[in-house]
């Protein structure tokens, strides 16, 4: 795998991942340097240099030499049933342990006060003047360790560089480093590592591992980055700490190769990754759909004996949920409980998202009743989510059910989101009476009605004919500060679609106040001195815009609007500028065996409008006798949801309708097909003279 990192980088590694092959971590000021040396190969000797002096100790190719070495040294006893001493420390050093003393604690008051007093500089130096004795170097560190608020942190070590009472190492700089890391005071922290290259102090392993988990923990992943590469080209290696740190940040950017990079470097290095460190890889394939790289981290998991901890199984739930594998993401789970592991409500809240998503409603089901029987925990976002499941399967029983059961709760009643759900069930399902019953509730309960619950209560009232209350809802949402996003102006472009007349003028004048550029366009098209140019330059303007997600549903609402009102040369217009802009990808896809018109994406004005353009395009082919495949067919879909109005029908009647020679396929749900001999025989029927030609 290709890595990112310099050569000079590449150089230490080499250098010291032989030594590191069988050792995690050795003691940081074997490989430390000062970060103004021009040449830290100099200063940073090998393992194999550093061991160098105990081998001209110990052996030599000279037995007389040995014999006489081993004579003047009596010989130790070692229990070969107690494992063997490592040569080398492989911790960091322990901090110093201070004995209960009058004088530690008149310093722990001292600090207290200091913690207490105001975060002026002024009350600051009031409290200094109380000091018990000039602190000596440990009697500073242990104040300065003692110090909570960052700032506080700060005045007390620069009073102790102005006092110069004694240098200032690398750990003074190290203890106020992490009170500045907990402050997330990243620019400070930067500007005292600065200091200590200009200063010459070591900026040893903690150090480093300090400035770049405070630089990932303040968003700044550059400066995370920058400051690791730094850190390998002084020679220093990373911790397990760094390592985590990095790679986490490398995956939050969203830079694969490189965080795989590091991965392998820290292996050979002899670091052992944790599940914390797994479950960051997780995520990050989880965030790209990559399955084959979530299948990875489970088999490194498996071959490094590491279970995953609950933390873990949430993090590739919800990576296997992204990827769309929720029949893996049932097994995990399984396996997870298996382990005896208790689901948390992150768990259940990840697995109920993806069933939702990909329509498991009978896992779904039998989830949420294995987690009343078990009475494993449930917080209010689970509520929420389980609510929104039961509006993407159709569930208006269970949800009602839930949102009862909510409104029984102390901490989890029901609130916007919630309202909204059971909005978008009543409205999916037509029940207009039950929302417009919710909705009243909403205005009497003081919760706020959300633009998205808005759209679904209008969507509702528009499908039922019920444009009063329609306008009445939407002047309640605009006075109590609902701002229209694209999907409510969306939503209003439909309501239009299926009226005429002062019904129409009642949802347009909703639409002006919404999006006055729509307004206008609609207006334009309604104009027969209107030029394809005008209509073609003012769409383009509206799209761009308009939210990417959006634009493909305002055109096939506007195409809709053209056809209610027979303005049908003007939807083929925005058919054509719409296919122009890129929004009906795979509209037309031919082989040599097979021609297909795909409307699955279309409304059915639209797709209206797409049969006639196709037919006119076939005939024009046979007329000009040019090849056919053998086969031709439009697919509409066969439309799953519940609730889903689907093409086929519609599709179907339009077809009738041109006499077109497509019929309903017996073996496939909303696939209308012809063979060339049907075209052919349909286009001379209407065109004796391409018979005669033919």
């Amino acid at each position: 795998m290709a890595t990112t990192f310099s050569s000079a980088i590449d150089v230490n590694y080499t250098k010291f991942s032989h030594g590191f092959t069988q050792i995690k971590r050795l003691p940081t000021k074997r490989f430390t340097i000062s970060c103004n040396v021009s040449d830290p190969q100099k200063q940073n000797p090998s393992l194999a240099e550093q061991l160098k002096p105990l081998s001209d100790t110990t052996l030599s190719e000279d037995p007389k030499r040995d014999a006489q070495f081993l004579s003047k040294h009596k010989s130790t006893w070692v229990n070969p049933a107690r494992r063997k001493p490592s040569v080398l420390n492989l911790q960091r050093h322990k901090k110093a342990s201070y004995s209960y003393t009058p004088e530690v604690r008149d310093l722990k008051l001292f600090a207290k006060k200091i913690n207490e007093c105001d975060a002026s500089e002024e009350a600051f130096m009031a409290v200094l003047e109380e000091i018990p004795k000039v602190p000596t170097r440990e009697n500073a560190l242990l104040v300065l360790n003692s110090l909570k608020p960052w700032e506080k942190a700060v005045l007390f070590f620069n009073w102790l560089k102005a006092q110069k009472l004694f240098p200032m190492e690398t750990i003074f700089y190290n203890v106020v480093m992490k009170s500045l890391r907990f402050g997330r005071q990243f620019q400070i922290v930067e500007d005292l590592a600065n200091e200590m290259i200009d200063n010459e102090v070591e900026l040893d392993n903690i150090t480093y591992s300090t400035i770049i988990s405070c630089a990932k923990k303040c968003g700044r992943f550059d400066k995370a980055v920058e400051w690791f590469e730094r850190m390998y080209k002084t020679g220093l290696m990373p911790d397990e700490v760094t390592y985590s740190a990095v790679l986490d940040v490398y995956a939050k950017l969203g830079k694969v190769e490189e965080a795989m990079s590091l991965y392998e470097r820290g292996r050979a290095s002899g670091w052992e990754p944790d599940s914390i460190a797994f479950a960051v890889l997780g995520k990050m394939y989880g965030e790209a759909g990559d399955y084959d790289g979530i299948r990875f981290v489970f088999e490194e998991m498996k071959a490094l004996g590491v279970r995953p901890n609950l933390v873990v199984y949430n993090t590739l739930l919800e990576a296997l949920g992204k990827a769309g594998k929720p029949a893996l993401a049932r097994s995990l789970f399984e396996d997870m409980i298996d382990s005896g592991i208790t689901p948390d409500a992150k768990t259940l809240t990840a697995l109920v998202k993806i069933y939702g998503k990909k329509r498991w409603a009978r896992d779904a089901l039998e989830l949420w009743g294995r987690m009343k029987s078990n009475a494993w925990p449930m917080d209010f976002y689970l509520y929420n989510t389980l609510l929104n499941m039961c509006a993407d399967l159709g569930l208006e029983e269970e949800a009602e059910g839930l949102f009862k059961e909510m409104k029984g709760l102390q901490n989890c009643r029901p609130d916007s989101w919630s309202y909204t759900a059971m909005l978008n069930i009543y409205g999916s399902g037509g029940n207009v009476d039950k929302a417009l019953e919710l909705f009243e509730e909403m205005a009497q309960s003081n919760v706020s009605l959300n633009v998205m619950g808005c759209t679904c209560l209008i969507q509702c009232l528009g499908r039922a004919k019920k444009i009063d209350d329609l306008v009445r809802v939407y002047e309640f949402a605009m006075a109590r500060g609902v701002r229209p996003d694209d999907k409510l102006c969306g939503c209003l472009l439909s309501v239009a679609s299926y009226f005429e007349g002062g019904d129409l003028d009642k949802v347009l004048s909703c639409l002006e106040r919404a999006s006055p550029k729509l307004f206008a366009f609609i207006k334009l098209l309604d104009k027969e001195d209107t030029v394809y140019g005008s209509v073609k330059e003012t769409f383009k303007s509206i799209l761009n815009n308009t939210a990417v997600e959006a634009r493909r549903p305002f055109c096939n609402c506007l195409i809709d609007i053209c056809r209610k009102r027979n303005l049908h040369v003007r939807a083929h217009e925005l058919l054509y500028i719409g296919s122009e802009h890129g929004l009906y990808p795979g509209l037309h896809t031919k082989t040599s065996e097979e021609w297909c018109l795909n409307v699955r994406s279309l409304s059915v004005g639209a797709a209206q409008t797409a049969l006639e353009e196709w037919v006119e395009s076939l005939t024009k082919i046979v007329e000009r006798q040019e090849a056919l495949p053998e086969l031709l067919s439009a697919n509409t879909g066969a439309g799953t949801h519940k609730y889903s109005q689907g093409l086929a029908t519609s599709f179907d009647l339009h077809v009738k309708e041109l006499a077109a020679p497509f019929t309903q396929s017996e073996d496939k749900a909303g696939l209308f097909v012809a063979t060339k001999e049907d075209i052919i025989s349909w286009v001379q029927s209407k065109s004796p003279a391409v018979a005669v030609v033919a």
